[in-house]
């Protein structure tokens, strides 16, 4: 059975339809990867699939059901990583991680930090690291989550070389669970057997009347 699907999907963003018709099929372990130009509805799409708006038209399918039949359900199924960062400055890296921490396993906490590079951190508020630490305990968050779809909004901005190698392996790890991935990137991700999605083959375009 599938795990994740959309059908039939439409999204209107600030008075203007971003796409339609838009349908994919994704099993356990699958990676779909979604591209287009600034103002294509990346970041709409993805927020669809996290079930943080509601498509104009169509529905997303979590193992089979609607999910909007069972919302929570889906929400526990689901990590969600968009522009920004989602932490509590004043909070420590610690103190934040264990906000998200579904397991209440301290284990997975601090195995969490220690793929992203993380473990030297652990007690620094989070208002003391760079811009890069910052994008690595977010994807730190993801990871600690449990959830088995992670839907990821360019989740390699301001990481260098190394965090990608890191980002790269805690994906394939995720993958090799059963875990499947939705993500929107410029950067170069190591994704075997991804599927690709190109927003221009859904977009909608008012095209001015034509006077003769």
């Amino acid at each position: 059975m599938p795990v994740l699907e959309g059908r039939g999907l439409g999204c209107h963003r600030g008075g203007r339809v971003v796409f339609r018709d838009l349908s994919f099929t994704l099993g356990a372990a699958a990676a779909l990867v979604v591209t287009g130009p600034n103002g294509s509805g990346k970041s709409s799409l993805l927020k669809v699939l996290a079930g943080l708006i509601r498509p104009s038209a169509g529905a997303v399918l979590y193992e089979g059901r609607p999910t909007e039949e069972d919302r929570p359900a889906y929400h526990r199924a689901t990590a969600y990583l968009g522009h920004a960062d989602a932490l509590k400055l004043v909070l420590t890296v610690h103190e934040n991680l264990a906000f998200w921490n579904r397991t209440e396993d301290p284990a997975r906490l601090t195995q969490a930090l220690e793929s992203l590079g993380l473990a030297a951190f652990g007690d620094l508020p989070v208002r003391l690291l760079s811009a890069g630490q910052r994008r690595r305990l977010a994807l730190a968050r993801i990871l600690i989550s449990a959830a088995p779809i992670w839907i990821l909004d360019e989740p390699a901005v301001g990481l260098d070389d190394g965090a990608r190698r890191a980002l790269a392996a805690v994906i394939a790890a995720h993958r090799a669970d059963g875990g499947l991935l939705v993500l929107s990137t410029h950067q170069p991700v190591d994704l075997p057997g991804a599927q690709g999605l190109d927003l221009e083959d859904y977009a909608v375009y008012d095209l001015p009347e034509m006077v003769w």
